[in-house]
């Protein structure tokens, strides 16, 4: 099972093609931001908001209102707005960068997901499928693996098998993207 769902991520990584990490049970966030963020990958490491893939155009305009605030308040845009605007502009704010950080500059829905537990994902697992985004899952011996396309069998819930298993499919994605040509 790891070993084609591995070949799958090689093959992603060959075309260039696009992995949201989902992994948001506190024992696997660092380790899924991390990888995510080396691979420039999105990923989701708060709570699945619902629709991130079965409805993608609204998400997608609120991933666009957090980089125009970003861009804003860097080139000094916030100044015509009153104090009291842009506190509620940065409360708002806050909460866009907590759910959807993850996902700046995702510009389409992704190829692929990557869930750390499937059964605490079911949400994104179920989204995915709906959407017909192939599923790669870190699934204990308490989920159900039928409805998954890659799942790896394994402890979903402790920090040294997460790391191995996000540190592989890393390397795996990784290895294919080196098989890319080079642009000249």
């Amino acid at each position: 099972m790891l070993e084609s769902a591995l070949l799958f991520v090689k093959n992603l990584g060959a075309q260039n093609k696009t992995v949201l990490f989902v992994g948001t049970k506190p024992e696997a966030k660092v380790t899924t931001k991390d990888m995510a963020e080396s691979l420039n990958m999105p990923y989701v490491t708060e709570r699945w908001i619902g629709g991130t893939l079965s409805n993608f155009t609204e998400i997608k305009k609120r991933i666009t209102e957090l980089e125009n605030y970003r861009k804003d308040s860097t080139t000094g845009g916030l100044d015509k707005y009153t104090k009291k605007e842009r506190v509620v502009m940065a409360k708002k704010m806050e909460k866009l960068t907590r759910y959807y950080s993850g996902l700046i500059g995702l510009k389409k829905a992704p190829d692929a997901l990557f869930v750390i537990d499937a059964r605490s994902e079911h949400i994104a697992s179920t989204e995915a499928r709906k959407s017909g985004i192939p599923v790669i899952a870190l699934v204990n011996s308490d989920s159900n693996i039928k409805s998954l396309d890659y799942p790896i069998v394994a402890n979903d819930a402790g920090i040294p098998s997460i790391k191995f298993f996000v540190t592989a499919i890393g390397n795996a994605y990784k290895e294919g993207q080196t098989s890319l040509p080079e642009k000249k």
